[in-house]
């Protein structure tokens, strides 16, 4: 009897969503230098978009938890800084982005829409418990892996959503513009 032959295992699409670089002059990274850090891990297909640190690859292995530790325990070493990264797959990201309001994105001129991405171990229960907002000038929803928020462009400087920043559920966030978010969704399809 021969052996038993085991199927490759298949290629998922991921989405790793950086956190903490090219913002207010720290933790700068060039894309083309992330790009070749994804594909000296051994992953494929991988693209990055604009430079907030988005990045989608192809890999094999399905366990996203030892995924996410292989890639910021790489990026922390290239990089010197310490990396955290939010990893979805395909069918994830889809939910999200599914998942906004009816409506979400609409009248680009009059608000700003930006989605609030959860990092492992915080809920969007607990954090919208934790948002400040000014009536007639920020909506907030909540799915169950992110919030989405809309701030009326011409009451920026009015609106109490920035206030976050001082949290320390803060450092659980990365935040993405609906347009960005989109366009991201397009690249892993």
């Amino acid at each position: 009897m021969g052996k038993k032959q085991t199927e490759p295992a298949a290629v998922q699409t991921y989405l790793a969503l950086l956190r903490g670089i090219n913002v207010g002059g720290k933790n700068i990274i060039k894309m083309d230098s992330l790009k070749k850090t994804f594909e000296g891990m051994g992953f494929s297909g991988v693209k990055t978009y604009i430079q907030s640190g988005n990045i989608i690859f192809s890999s094999g292995e399905t366990d996203k938890v030892k995924l996410t530790q292989v890639i910021e325990k790489a990026l922390t070493e290239k990089f010197k800084y310490e990396a955290r990264v939010l990893l979805l797959g395909l069918a994830e990201y889809q939910k999200i982005i599914d998942g906004a309001p009816t409506g979400f994105g609409e009248e680009p001129e009059k608000y700003r829409h930006d989605v609030w991405f959860l990092m492992t171990g915080l809920n969007a229960a607990e954090l919208m418990r934790n948002i400040s907002i000014r009536e007639g000038v920020d909506s907030v929803y909540k799915e169950k892996n992110a919030i989405y928020t809309k701030r009326l462009t011409s009451q920026m400087g009015k609106s109490r959503l920035s206030r976050i920043i001082q949290t320390p559920m803060y450092q659980n966030i990365t935040i993405r513009n609906w347009n960005t978010s989109k366009k991201l969704l397009e690249l892993m399809v």
